[in-house]
């Protein structure tokens, strides 16, 4: 679906505020020497700026090669300038744009021309808080910006993308238009208990629900599987000494990055790693060998191992198989959560045993591999993606935030409140709350309902140009 379809659906109900009397002004390009400089101006001033520093009329959208000049006259540079009439533009305001060599002094002379002129530097992120102000876009698709930009693999960017042209926003919209016409329904019958409907004994109300949970079920789940993309997932490898944990890491890595001998006890800190497992951004911590020891430095290692295995995402607890699974193995894996488990048998090469032995498909499941000759290091992948809920072969994933997973889980629990007043107390006011709850809630991950601390959180992460 295409990006202007979907905006223009989805965004009339957002906040349109009277347009700011500030003009801003922005070097939009990255620090730094390059061919192309680009400086971005938006607001109400921003097109007699541009008549001024080029000395030329100007045509919306139409690109034209003129000289630059500063406020005494001088000459400064040439290229093209572009000027983008409201509510046409990025930002819904004027827009101007001057593209010019990308060298940091001619940008900064250049910059400060637009400055004396009125306008005044922008703040992180200004301009797009100014597009979704302005009702070009909503708050989830504005974060999908910074995503895009951020993004760490050809997989989030791909997701990135598909939540900046709407696919994300679509589905919260949906299920906010399926309560409002559930809440449309409860609060009718309740306004008008003369026409003797009894709502409360309505099959059709009862599998609304169940859809409406069902969908925000489904969506909390692809949320999640969207923020590990964004964020990557957090795997640490755990075992005794000597098990063979940072041969496993160098494995992954695809190179020595940390220090193997066959001395029990070689790591006695953290390591960590970050690697793209096929467009999965995966975060390794490389942990010291967990048991009792006198060392202070080894203890203080042990206890750092058990602080990482406590925040990770999924453990990979590595058993030396030629020595066997010991009695502090067991106990150790006791204390695991066995839902983030996964049971690595390394040294198979010692022991003949291989990729036909593997049980990647169980939850706790045992994996024989050899981190020495990379050996049934396929199937530990293949079981880290399975993890995560992410094929290689996915579409339609889009990238998503912590606060927009505890918003539709606090959707989901405001759902299930109302089905719990429906079944079991038959009480259609607390019904009827519970849904505008689910729905307001729902609404604060495409900014429908949004606090300004939050929106000044949100965009102080952008880029001064964006």
């Amino acid at each position: 679906m295409g990006r202007s379809s979907v905006m223009g659906s989805q965004t009339s109900n957002l906040p349109r505020p009277a347009t700011s009397i500030d003009t801003i002004v922005a070097i939009a390009t990255p620090a730094g020497i390059g061919g192309i400089g680009i400086i971005r101006i938006s607001g109400r001033k921003s097109a007699s700026i541009l008549r001024n520093i080029t000395a030329r009329d100007l045509t919306p959208r139409q690109a034209m090669f003129c000289k630059f000049y500063d406020n005494s006259g001088r000459v400064i540079d040439e290229g093209i300038a572009l000027y983008f009439p409201k509510p046409n533009s990025y930002t819904g305001e004027d827009v101007c744009e001057i593209q010019c060599h990308g060298g940091p002094v001619l940008l900064d002379l250049l910059l400060q021309s637009v400055i004396e002129q009125g306008a005044r530097t922008a703040d992180p992120g200004e301009y797009t808080r100014r597009a979704y102000l302005n009702g070009k876009l909503d708050l989830a698709q504005a974060e999908a910006i910074a995503d895009l930009i951020n993004s760490s693999t050809a997989s989030a960017a791909l997701s990135a993308m598909r939540s900046l042209q709407g696919e994300f926003s679509e589905k919260i919209h949906h299920i906010m238009n399926l309560l409002t016409k559930l809440r449309m329904y409860v609060e009718a019958a309740i306004d008008f208990p003369e026409e003797e409907i009894d709502f409360l004994q309505n099959q059709e109300l009862a599998n609304s629900l169940k859809t409406i949970r069902k969908k925000l079920n489904k969506l909390s789940d692809q949320a999640t599987r969207g923020s590990l993309l964004r964020e990557g997932l957090h795997v640490v490898i755990a075992g005794l000494p000597n098990a063979g944990k940072s041969s496993l890491l160098n494995r992954f890595a695809g190179q020595e990055r940390v220090i193997v001998t066959p001395i029990a006890g070689t790591t006695r800190d953290s390591i960590d790693i970050t690697v793209n497992l096929d467009g999965l951004p995966v975060h390794f911590t490389d942990t010291a060998g967990l048991g009792e020891t006198s060392n202070v430095v080894e203890a203080e290692g042990v206890r750092r191992a058990w602080e990482a295995i406590d925040k990770a995402n999924l453990i990979l607890y590595t058993i030396d198989d030629s020595k066997g699974i010991t009695e502090e193995d067991r106990q150790f894996m006791d204390r695991l959560d066995h839902s983030k488990l996964v049971e690595v048998r390394n040294k198979a090469d010692l022991t003949g045993m291989n990729s036909e032995n593997n049980s990647p498909n169980q939850a706790c499941g045992k994996l024989y591999v050899s981190a020495k000759h990379g050996t049934g290091m396929d199937e530990l992948i293949q079981q880290i993606q399975r993890f995560a809920g992410i094929s290689t072969e996915e579409e339609g994933l889009f990238l998503a935030r912590r606060r927009h997973i505890e918003s539709i889980r606090k959707s989901l629990q405001f759902v299930d409140n109302a089905q719990k007043a429906f079944v079991n107390r038959r009480a259609g006011e607390l019904m009827a709350q519970d849904l505008r709850d689910a729905q307001d809630t729902l609404g604060e991950v495409v900014g429908l309902v949004s606090p300004d601390e939050l929106l000044g959180e949100i965009f102080s992460n952008f880029c001064i140009g964006k």
